[in-house]
């Protein structure tokens, strides 16, 4: 099945693209660019196909890889999307802008530190499609986009395309608008995010529904051996509960699991809508686009589904950077530097030329965009804090070898630490291994350190 028509679109990347800097605006100074952010909801960082995934395929999303830098270290610092979200307009972790489910809005000056709030005083056209899925004070965000919309589930309903295409189609009208000024556009897809209240979970747009109906669904690597290895309150937790939704049976595994593959490709033909009309408005030689996923998921590893908790399936997400304006050498790179969902916005920040508020906890990814190699972080907190009795909180610190978790209200503490070097499938628990006490003592320490931060 053909997923772009006219799928010349790496090409129309490839051609659009410039070695050259950025177009020199009337007065001398360079053009700031147009800023498309990209947000897929529990689409974790191998799934697709330029990242691997022996199925998938994502030739929209592979195009950008080929033009841009594809991170392939990416993760959030909490993998649920109403934090992450927050985390990525504001450039803060969780535990800095307090924002999960269930929690108060946030207030007027997370407000104006947010990206969309700072570009729209720097005199960008800003906009906002797709999945909100974050709270502000009444009022707060009022100044941040001249256009927002926020269609939610479900996926298919009565006179309207399927949620997908329907942010699309938001998402073109407003590239299309005529203005002189430079825009950011941010596209929040709902997909591939399971509908909850539907049976059958993932629901792809009906022409797609036929898509990789001959391919082979492998079972779900350490689906007994990972949840053995489990603590007993993660065997217990929403985890597992959502695991008997989508995959106790190999039967249903495969078929959600393919429903899954369909709405990852359904957003990679949506993107491909938006940046066709991207070039069809004579812009694409000057528009940066950033896609990132919100958190990680659990297809059935360790005989969970969801997110939620420190292993590799839940917290690492695919980001990719796509700049036209970028020399030939950055075309097509891959970097593995430790880069988070708080860089999001400082970077697009400088991108456009606006200073970075001193509220961000992240960092500008331009050194990397560029092929600097800058200090970097080798470690990040990690945090888990919302309020729900099935989904244990946690802090934790995720380094460049060891993994150390802390779930704080257990009783006693209950506490983990991981070899990546060693162990990359973090089955064999060293928090209670004599061996290790100096090791976990440091990565105890880091913990509080960066908590406190």
């Amino acid at each position: 099945m053909e997923l772009l028509p006219a799928l010349a679109l790496a090409a129309s990347l490839a051609a659009c693209a410039s070695p050259e800097t950025a177009p020199r605006a009337g007065d001398g100074a360079p053009a700031r660019p147009n800023l498309i952010v990209v947000v897929t909801d529990d689409q974790r960082f191998d799934q697709m196909s330029c990242a691997g995934h022996p199925v998938l395929r994502t030739p929209v999303m592979d195009g950008l890889a080929a033009e841009g830098v594809r991170f392939t270290e990416a993760f959030v610092t909490t993998a649920i999307c109403a934090a992450s979200r927050a985390t990525i307009l504001t450039g803060r972790r969780e535990g800095r802008h307090g924002y999960t489910f269930g929690t108060p809005p946030m207030g007027p000056e997370l407000a104006a530190e947010s990206y969309p709030m700072q570009l729209r005083a720097a005199g960008y056209r800003t906009g906002f499609v797709g999945k909100w899925g974050v709270r502000f004070a009444k009022g707060a965000m009022t100044d941040a986009f001249e256009e927002r919309h926020t269609p939610w589930y479900p996926y298919l309903k009565e006179g309207r395309p399927h949620l997908t295409d329907h942010i699309a189609d938001l998402a073109v009208d407003f590239v299309g608008r005529e203005d002189d000024r430079p825009f950011c556009l941010s596209i929040s897809f709902h997909a591939p995010h399971a509908e909850d209240s539907n049976p059958d979970q993932y629901i792809p747009p009906p022409d797609l529904a036929a898509l990789y109906a001959d391919a082979a669904v492998a079972p779900p690597p350490l689906a007994d051996v990972g949840f053995e290895a489990l603590p007993g309150f993660l065997k217990e937790s929403m985890g597992r509960k959502r695991w008997h939704w989508r995959f106790d049976t190999r039967e249903k595994q495969i078929e959600r699991t393919r429903d899954y593959w369909r709405l990852v490709s359904g957003v990679d033909r949506a993107l491909g809508r938006v940046l066709a009309a991207v070039e069809a408005a004579g812009e694409a030689d000057n528009t940066v686009v950033v896609l990132i996923g919100d958190n990680g998921y659990f297809l059935g590893e360790r005989g969970l589904a969801g997110k939620w908790f420190i292993y590799e399936e839940s917290i690492r997400v695919p980001l990719i950077v796509m700049d036209p304006r970028a020399p030939d050498a950055r075309r097509g790179a891959t970097e593995d530097a430790m880069v988070l969902n708080t860089d999001v916005a400082p970077t697009l920040l400088s991108l456009a030329g606006v200073p970075i508020p001193e509220g961000h906890d992240g960092r500008d990814l331009g050194p990397l965009l560029r092929g600097e190699e800058p200090a970097w972080r080798s470690d990040f907190l990690y945090e888990h804090l919302l309020d729900n009795e099935e989904i244990p909180k946690s802090v934790g610190v995720r380094g460049e070898r060891f993994v150390y978790a802390r779930y704080f209200e257990q009783d006693p503490v209950f506490e983990q630490l991981f070899d990546l070097e060693r162990d990359p499938d973090q089955l064999r628990d060293l928090a209670r291994d004599p061996g290790h006490e100096g090791v976990l003592a440091r990565m105890r320490a880091r913990c509080d350190e960066l908590g406190g931060r």
